[in-house]
């Protein structure tokens, strides 16, 4: 498989604090990755790297061998797409005008969308489910749905890499297992790669294929989840003792002890 993503000895300071600290990843073509970490240990701050919202002090982001600040706008939202933890519409759009704003960085000056850009609207809106509602208001559904729109829109985009942030915080378990479901069988079928920072170990050991889990801005470790979350790493970095079970395919299961 090809590299889409690489980072090497990435730094990041905000306000001379360092918030990232010698980061080390690549993630291959197709992949599901998630991050996991506590409060503060700079998960939301590497995917905003990566995306190239903030700037790195020091170290590379590459996305697909080329270094991601050389990209243009357009250019890079034709290969990363992202879905933010705050999915606030201030408007009163209509869903099938939300998913459709993905297909901005194809539209040409002062020219309407295409019949292709529809087509491809009405596709993705169908593969996360959310077709019935394209006439509602994005105020109209509910939190679960309207992250499915939001993929929708990302997926708009026709990216290589889909990243993020906290995508089932908010939601209860039913829509947070849809929402996870979901973004595997994206892996699967269309062969992208999906970056997401969680907070549910548990969750993030069942769908991903690898997981980084970050510890005060450093990696503790990047591997497999039956190598990751090991009961030692899971106390180092959360300061939380807990039972371990190995489920269906050695998938750990994890279940905190009592403090």
């Amino acid at each position: 498989m090809s590299c889409v993503i690489d980072v090497k000895d990435l730094h990041f300071k905000y306000y001379n604090q360092e918030i990232l600290n010698n980061i080390n990843i690549k993630v291959e073509k197709g992949s599901f990755v998630s991050i996991l970490g506590p409060n503060g240990s700079g998960k939301t701050t590497l995917l905003k790297n990566i995306c190239n919202f903030l700037k790195p002090n020091n170290g590379t982001i590459c996305i697909k061998d080329k270094e991601v600040f050389k990209y243009k706008n357009k250019e890079l939202a034709k290969n990363v797409a992202v879905v933010h933890q705050n999915n606030d519409v201030n408007f009163d759009f209509s869903i099938y005008d939300i998913v459709l704003m993905g297909r901005l960085p194809y539209q040409k000056k002062f020219k309407s969308e295409s019949k292709k850009d529809h087509e491809i609207v009405k596709k993705n809106m169908k593969k996360t489910e959310i077709w019935k509602f394209k006439d509602k208001s994005i105020h109209e559904i509910s939190g679960g749905e309207r992250q499915r729109v939001m993929i929708a829109r990302a997926l708009s985009q026709q990216p290589d890499i889909l990243l993020l942030d906290e995508p089932i915080s908010a939601l209860d378990i039913k829509h947070q297992m849809s929402i996870l479901s979901l973004c595997k069988d994206l892996v699967k079928d269309k062969d992208i790669s999906i970056i997401t920072t969680l907070h549910d170990i548990n969750l993030a050991a069942r769908f991903s294929d690898l997981i980084i889990l970050l510890d005060s801005g450093e990696i503790k470790s990047f591997d497999i989840p039956k190598k990751v979350l090991t009961a030692e790493n899971i106390e180092s970095v959360y300061g939380v003792k807990v039972d371990l079970y190995l489920k269906d395919k050695n998938i750990p299961y994890i279940i905190p002890k009592a403090i």
